[in-house]
């Protein structure tokens, strides 16, 4: 077993996900590149400044543009999206993934449900596809269809399309304005992937998945968003043959309770980390994180869902949803990193509108956790760096720094272009 402390276990998650020591992926080549490095690329429609999967990919990669994953999503066909927990995928795991949907079609009450009581509606739905090739929610008129109650849909042909979706009969083929348009499974994916791994190899696969995906995993979670449909039972016998072969390592982090798995092949990676070395791989392309913040997405796997707490000590929760009188910081708050360390969040507005002045990105508020950050020149250089690449990320013409409190980062920040 491999013992290693909170730092390098901290350096080797976000260096997993591409986040640390910098940037190592650049254009369109580099998107492809930091997807697959982070597993599963979470899809959320919410767009405040911009939507949190394009922030996600923004923080790890060089001339990253809003939108950019549709194009080797969609048009390359690089990629899928699928799922009721919605992310993209590698197109060459679909034969791993047809598994997993074909057991949520047969364990799933829900679906059971939506296929006893829309069955007319699914058959019109693969008719209709079968002679337009391509159909979206709203080519079908509230007024022609079947009021429903579902929050998947409230037209029958929604719930239907949804359902041959999740099960696998087809696909997304683009989307406008985020939402899916659909087409018939063989008219998007390669012919060769539109097949099914077996029970074993599918189980194997998702565990490893798992783990790639947090870079440290315990493996003992009661309910899981990222096995999907392992079952639990064999989830021990699979991870015993798993350490047998070394396809997976166990790792003690000192102060964590858990033992935790690391995938064998990361072996190396680790032994780099512990000896002071960053590995090769991750080497930058142009600044550091010390140089230069990075801004988290909401949905970030480093800090989402509690793990900021555990792997930084600090404390955060996206406040999007919480009621505006319990919201401790603000509406669409962003967690600062610096080095590999969250230092600091800010709350932000992306103001739109045509008249001067025209598409300001708006600061509403910077939150330090340690407020001698307030009068740190290396910070302030380091934070107004990276305002000013996610000014232009954003497509902004302005920023107003004008509501953070301490005078050396309002003036660095404000200044940079």
């Amino acid at each position: 077993m491999l013992t290693i402390n909170i730092d390098i276990a901290r350096r080797f998650i976000l260096g997993k996900q591409g986040l640390w020591p910098g940037r190592r992926e650049r254009g369109i080549a580099g998107t492809e590149a930091a997807m697959r490095a982070m597993e599963y690329l979470q899809l959320d429609p919410l767009q405040i400044i911009a939507r949190s999967h394009d922030i996600k990919l923004h923080s790890r990669v060089l001339d990253y543009t809003p939108g950019l994953w549709e194009e080797v999503t969609y048009q390359q066909r690089k990629f899928f999206d699928w799922g009721g927990w919605l992310a993209v995928r590698p197109m060459d795991e679909l034969p791993h993934w047809r598994v997993v949907m074909h057991r949520e079609r047969d364990s799933d009450m829900r679906l059971h449900s939506t296929a006893r009581d829309h069955a007319e509606a699914i058959v019109e739905m693969r008719a209709i596809l079968r002679e337009r090739g391509t159909v979206s929610n709203r080519d079908f008129k509230m007024a022609t269809r079947t009021r429903t109650q579902s929050y998947r849909g409230r037209k029958d042909s929604a719930l239907a399309l949804y359902y041959l979706w999740l099960t696998g009969e087809v696909m997304t083929h683009h989307r406008e304005n985020f939402e899916r348009v659909y087409a018939l499974t063989e008219t998007v994916a390669p012919p060769q992937l539109i097949r099914e791994s077996s029970d074993a190899e599918a189980d194997r696969f998702l565990i490893t998945k798992e783990i790639s995906f947090s870079g440290l995993a315990r493996l003992k979670r009661v309910q899981d968003s990222f096995f999907r449909g392992v079952p639990f039972g064999s989830i021990n016998q699979v991870r015993a043959a798993m350490l047998a072969d070394n396809a997976i390592i166990e790792v003690q982090v000192e102060g964590w309770k858990e033992v935790h798995c690391a995938l064998g092949s990361d072996a190396e990676l680790l032994h780099d980390l512990i000896a002071g070395r960053v590995p090769e791989a991750w080497t930058p392309l142009e600044t550091t994180t010390t140089e230069e913040v990075l801004f988290l997405a909401p949905l970030d796997q480093v800090s989402a869902r509690g793990r900021a707490k555990v792997l930084f000590g600090f404390d955060y929760a996206w406040e999007v949803y919480k009621p505006v009188h319990l919201r401790k910081f603000g509406y669409y708050t962003l967690p600062v990193l610096w080095g590999d360390r969250l230092v600091a969040r800010f709350d932000s507005k992306l103001d739109r509108a045509q008249r001067a002045p025209a598409n300001t990105f708006v600061i509403l508020g910077l939150w330090l956790e340690d407020e001698a950050l307030g009068q740190d020149e290396a910070f302030a250089e380091a934070l107004a760096r990276g305002f000013a690449r996610f000014v232009r990320f954003l497509g902004a013409s302005k920023l107003d720094a004008t509501a953070i409190n301490q005078p050396l980062l309002r003036q660095r920040v404000g200044a940079s272009k």
